[in-house]
């Protein structure tokens, strides 16, 4: 069954490592965005029951509940199966909760990054341990016992003693589901941008270096699985049965449409993107669509999950001499009739990914995994 995404770009502040199509804007623009996004629910013909719904920006938890309430009312299917709302901490209320809950959200997905001060105030959030820890309480009172909790490896004077501290917050408020993103080094960020000039603005000088990113990663890997929280995919950690239904659907290569600026659909052999930029959003009708390219994009998107993919014979006769490539440089690993990553492969990955692409699509495809509010 397919999936619906939302996107809600407004924020109440831009975070330095943000390279997301969201920021702070001027405030008569939400109106008018929700108005349309409205429209654009409305004018969808539905075919289908979406199973899953996914709200991300921005930052979602700060959209006006009577919005949040008619937005939902526009989609058919609930009770979904999964609805789940990114929210940035500092922004929960039981207002809020409650308001989620009558209106179908099932999931939430707090945006901590980190559990150490310094760390946390050189990103640009607001946030402390503490009101995480209040706010994973409060989620859980309220009946939204399912969630997740993003944690960046690589954040300005991280350090081994530092991430520690971060993933024993986590052992100690024992979540279900885990996101464990590497720092991204972009211009789409201010961070980034600081680090490719060599400045020092946002604590781009203290930037843990590549290996010790790293190897932070890989510490997590161990702890989370000491703690029951499998990887199941190369950023996303789960206790069985938890895993994030939605976001599975991308890396299945399962339909899905996007609501919203920058939001990316995958229907009918099909992909297009909304405008990125909200005015031009408020002005777009039809965004153009490319074919898809199933083969390419199965390995692409399949090899990210930690169970792989069975290739087809064609996949086999297509991709043969890649994949045997990567096996014998310990890269990929055959196991019966499925193909999967080894755990030198997923450190690698963009390498070994990016050779199944016959386009420049990588953007295109993985734009709509989760992402960090």
């Amino acid at each position: 069954m397919p999936g619906v995404y939302l996107s809600y770009p407004f924020c109440a502040q831009k975070c330095t490592y943000c390279n997301f199509a969201s920021g702070v804007f001027p405030k008569e623009l939400e109106p008018r965005y929700l108005t349309r996004l409205e429209s654009h629910l409305a004018g969808t013909a539905w075919p289908w029951k979406p199973e899953t719904v996914y709200w991300g920006g921005g930052t979602p938890s700060l959209m006006p509940l009577d919005w949040l309430r008619r937005l939902h009312d526009r989609m058919p299917g609930r009770p979904w199966r999964e609805a789940t709302m990114e929210a940035a901490p500092g922004t929960l209320t039981d207002e809020r909760l409650q308001a989620w809950r009558e209106s179908g959200i099932t999931r939430v997905s707090l945006g901590v990054q980190s559990f150490v001060q310094q760390e946390i105030a050189r990103t640009g959030r607001k946030h402390t341990a503490a009101m995480v820890e209040d706010e994973v309480r409060r989620l859980r009172a309220a009946g939204l016992e399912e969630l997740n909790l993003d944690l960046i490896a690589g954040l300005a004077g991280q350090t081994r003693e530092s991430w520690r501290e971060s993933l024993d917050w986590i052992e100690r408020l024992a979540p279900p589901h885990v996101s464990v993103y590497l720092l991204e080094v972009d211009e789409d960020s201010r961070l980034g941008a600081e680090m490719l000039l060599g400045g020092v603005r946002y604590g781009a000088s203290d930037v843990p270096g590549e290996g010790l990113m790293v190897e932070l990663y890989e510490t997590a890997v161990e702890r989370l699985q000491a703690m029951g929280i499998a990887r199941y995919e190369i950023s996303n950690f789960a206790r069985p049965g938890h895993e994030s239904q939605h976001n599975l659907k991308y890396w299945r290569l399962e339909p899905y449409l996007g609501f919203g600026s920058d939001a990316h659909s995958f229907a009918g052999g099909e992909r297009w993107q909304n405008a990125e930029g909200i005015t031009e959003y408020l002005e777009e009708r039809d965004p153009p669509r490319d074919p898809a390219q199933p083969a390419a994009e199965r390995f692409f998107v399949g090899l990210r999950l930690s169970e792989g993919i069975v290739p087809t014979t064609e996949e086999w006769h297509g991709h043969g001499d890649k994949i045997h490539t990567f096996i014998a440089d310990g890269l990929l690993e055959k196991h019966e009739d499925r193909l999967r990553l080894t755990s030198r492969g997923i450190l690698l990955s963009n390498d070994v990914l990016q050779e199944f692409l016959t386009t420049d699509g990588e953007h295109e495809i993985m734009q709509e995994r989760e992402r960090r509010p």
